[in-house]
């Protein structure tokens, strides 16, 4: 009883942050649907997801979300075989290359793809621009990583006997694929299909830059109907649709990595030399490659494009606030803001994570405790079955009275940015603090070591390279969020995400260049920070993918 009392006195402070970040919103959000001059009408959830155009974008999330993660499987696939089975040159930064998509903010991919399928873009002529291919090829750019990381880790640890053995019983190469290989995949596969839908069916700033009002996914729609329409019933609805969607994704997920993996409990397996009847995955990597790296390109080139030369006009102009007065405060100033953001939003994120880290990872010594830190674990990732635009959304309805009306304070967009960074840094330490032998803790103990001591000595030195880790995921993740951002960030203190989304909203060449110039510099920063953390090395951060 005193050590399960304990347990509740030290999760009281996490419990309270999320409780009053978290669910205090989601709640009044939820609300806002169900409630009709303070009257209980659930009929007026039911009269929104009726009409056609909620079917419509209802229908347009599903189809195009399935599609995105189908090519991103189909091309995913011979990606992660080649780069995790094959001793290929220059195989490490064609890995990190690939990476790279999916740490970027998804305004900037959506800059990027505009700026490749536009007019007078390299891929202008197959007239793509603001159709749903356009979007579905921004998604699978974004969540490509996903499949080849998720599945090509899988495919390390395979244990290559069994495969062996059908070839030397005269299987050919393309039957052990599928009757031994795949099979033993499968798992790592749909798992990876599983997050990138639910990444997908959630993507805002891909969306939002190359749909705009015309193509809207459910994410979008809400955004859509706070801003413009102002229909706060019809935008909670849509929120309690995709809370019960996304939870349920959530849970197969969940499900999937508790299925007996046949890849569990092995070694790594070395790598080969590239053979003849590799070719077709070896080449089919290499255009992926370069698919994945014309973007990014096309961005970078755009940024120095100044009339009919080259230049750092385009980047000079971050100084200013655009033609027309297109903005309230200067590009560099609204950097400044988000990388103040930034590290504001990271060490709430790490102070709430490490103290969840520690709470669920502890030896439980009583069915009792167990299920309290069973219960408490689930509570934590809470934020992970919920949408950054309907966090926004419901911090914009709830946070805006006495005695929590944080609506002026500067606080506000970092608490919620280290909310949705949260589970991030908790699924990177928690693993390391869990895999800790729990009697190097009891020997310190006994030794007369008190526990601040028993943790500075023992769980220091193992967690601090995931701690940097986490602290680096957090804040990439907060200088590219642009969900929750776009609804809390005020006029004259925009982060660097709002403002580009601004600047290609209005109309005017320097406005655009200085959107392509700022996006290359976001994308340069975020994509620093990951590639460090990808130094690190640490174990168990490639699940984060």
């Amino acid at each position: 009883m005193r050590r399960l009392l304990a347990l509740l006195a030290l999760a009281a402070g996490p419990v309270l942050v999320l409780g009053v970040l978290f669910v205090l919103p989601v709640t009044g959000m939820v609300s806002e649907g169900f409630f009709v001059d303070g009257s209980f009408a659930p009929g007026a959830v039911l009269e929104v997801l009726a009409r056609p155009r909620v079917h419509r974008v209802a229908w347009f999330t599903v189809w195009s979300s399935g599609a995105a993660t189908l090519l991103a499987v189909v091309l995913g696939l011979p990606a992660a075989y080649v780069l995790h089975r094959l001793a290929l040159p220059g195989r490490a930064a064609v890995r990190a290359a690939l990476l790279v998509p999916f740490v970027l903010p998804t305004v900037v991919v959506g800059v990027a793809f505009r700026q490749l399928l536009g007019e007078g873009g390299p891929l202008g002529f197959l007239d793509l621009d603001g159709t749903p291919v356009a979007i579905i090829c921004g998604l699978v750019f974004f969540n490509l990583a996903v499949v080849i990381r998720t599945v090509g880790v899988a495919w390390e640890s395979l244990d290559p006997r069994p495969g062996q053995a059908a070839a030397a019983l005269g299987a050919s190469p393309s039957q052990v694929l599928r009757t031994v290989t795949l099979p033993a995949l499968r798992p790592a596969i749909v798992g990876a299909a599983t997050i990138v839908f639910l990444f997908c069916a959630t993507a805002f700033g891909i969306v939002l830059t190359l749909g705009g009002v015309r193509y809207s996914t459910v994410e979008t729609e809400i955004y859509l109907l706070t801003t413009t329409v102002f229909d706060l019933q019809a935008a909670a609805a849509l929120s309690v649709l995709q809370i019960v969607v996304v939870v349920a994704l959530l849970a197969l997920a969940a499900r999937l990595r508790a299925t007996p993996d046949p890849t569990a409990h092995r070694t790594v397996t070395p790598v080969r030399a590239v053979r003849r009847g590799d070719a077709p995955a070896v080449v089919a990597t290499l255009v992926v490659l370069v698919a994945m790296l014309l973007p990014i390109l096309t961005l970078v080139l755009g940024s120095l494009t100044v009339g009919d030369g080259w230049g750092l006009a385009n980047y000079r102009a971050l100084t200013t606030t655009g033609d027309n007065q297109a903005l309230l405060v200067p590009v560099t100033a609204a950097l400044v803001t988000s990388l103040r953001t930034a590290v504001d939003a990271t060490w709430m994120a790490l102070l709430v994570g490490v103290s969840v880290a520690l709470i669920v990872t502890r030896r439980s010594h009583s069915v009792a405790e167990r299920r309290v830190r069973s219960t408490l674990d689930g509570f934590f990732m809470l934020p992970l079955g919920v949408s950054a635009v309907t966090l926004g959304f419901g911090f914009l309805i709830t946070l805006d009275q006495p005695p929590l009306d944080l609506r002026d304070s500067p606080l506000l967009v970092p608490m919620a940015q280290a909310l949705v960074a949260l589970p991030l840094v908790v699924r990177t330490l928690a693993p390391v603090l869990g895999g800790i032998d729990d009697r190097q803790r009891q020997a310190a103990a006994s030794l007369g070591a008190s526990p601040l001591r028993t943790l500075v000595t023992v769980d220091l030195p193992v967690v601090w390279k995931p701690m940097l880790a986490a602290s680096g995921f957090a804040f990439a993740a907060s200088l590219g969020e642009f969900g929750a951002t776009s609804f809390l960030a005020r006029d004259d203190s925009p982060t660097l995400p709002v403002v580009i989304f601004r600047l290609i909203g209005h109309p005017g060449e320097m406005n655009y260049g200085m959107a392509l110039a700022a996006s290359v510099v976001l994308a340069a920063a975020t994509t620093l920070v990951m590639l460090a953390v990808e130094r690190l090395r640490v174990p168990g951060v490639g699940a984060l993918a």
